[in-house]
């Protein structure tokens, strides 16, 4: 994959910008690539270079990417007034569920709906996903569609207000953990070390939910990249992202090792036999 600059705007020119219509709602879906489908949803404030960058990734591991635009301006370095406002307006949205434990955001039908439609358009054994910051649950509520085989959960970052909560309904997470040990498959999840948002309560918490069925990663702090846009510059003050803006690009690095891992992860679920 070329090279491209993460401080400059993603014109996103190599990606098919789709207007996807499910459950009566259009949203844009930017799609690349040929193979089973994943779905790569952004974390806040949108469909960065970086965010892009880890969609290419996948692409380029063979796999149809479908990266749904659910807030901010595609392609988007993220500024910091720009971001904050996109922040401020997802929190109030009727989407999301930025403050509730125990309860899963309305969006995550359409995501459904969406992981659906991909299995139908793509083929193969299922569907991938991985969620990110304020979209990092979200990929454990889409194991309730049954083309749904490999969740990626990355720094999950809600409920905002309290560290041990996980966003989805009991009777949901419940059905996940009877599926997940009734077909044999596992939850990835990632996070800093030192991570405000998404803290060690947290995984806990999904591990006594999930059981040995959620396999958590910590990744140490000293492992964040520190060159950062200008809205994780002020607004996230702790090591968070951990496949995207805090990744070092590097080989040998922490970060790509995680990402190595989810790679691997969805091309063992997803790969047909003999690929």
């Amino acid at each position: 994959m070329p090279k491209r600059s993460m401080k400059q705007d993603d014109p996103l020119d190599d990606f098919m910008r789709r207007e996807i219509a499910l459950d009566g709602v259009t949203k844009a879906v930017h799609v690349a690539g040929v193979g089973p489908a994943v779905i790569v949803m952004t974390e806040m404030p949108g469909i960065s270079p970086h965010v892009a960058r880890f969609a290419r990734w996948v692409r380029d591991a063979g796999f149809s990417v479908y990266m749904p635009s659910l807030f901010g301006r595609d392609g988007a370095v993220p500024g910091a007034e720009e971001g904050a406002a996109v922040f401020q307006r997802a929190c109030v949205s009727a989407e999301f569920r930025a403050f509730a434990a125990n309860e899963s955001s309305p969006v995550t039908k359409w995501l459904r709906s969406l992981a659906r439609f991909a299995h139908e358009e793509c083929g193969g054994p299922g569907v991938g996903a991985i969620g990110m910051c304020f979209t990092g649950n979200f990929a454990l509520t889409m194991m309730l569609e049954p083309s749904m085989l490999a969740p990626v959960l990355s720094q999950p970052s809600l409920p905002l207000n309290n560290p041990a909560g996980i966003e989805i309904a009991p009777d949901e997470v419940k059905a996940v953990r009877r599926r997940l040990e009734r077909d044999d498959l596992t939850v990835l999840a990632y996070r800093f070390e030192g991570d405000k948002f998404c803290m060690a309560q947290r995984f806990a918490a999904y591990a006594e939910a999930l059981g040995d069925r959620f396999i958590g990663r910590v990744l140490p702090d000293s492992a964040a990249n520190r060159d950062l846009p200008p809205f994780f510059e002020r607004h996230v003050t702790t090591p968070h992202s951990v496949v995207t803006a805090h990744l070092i690009d590097e080989a040998g690095q922490p970060t790509i090792a995680a990402r190595d891992e989810i790679l691997a992860f969805f091309t063992k679920r997803l790969a047909p036999e003999g690929r």
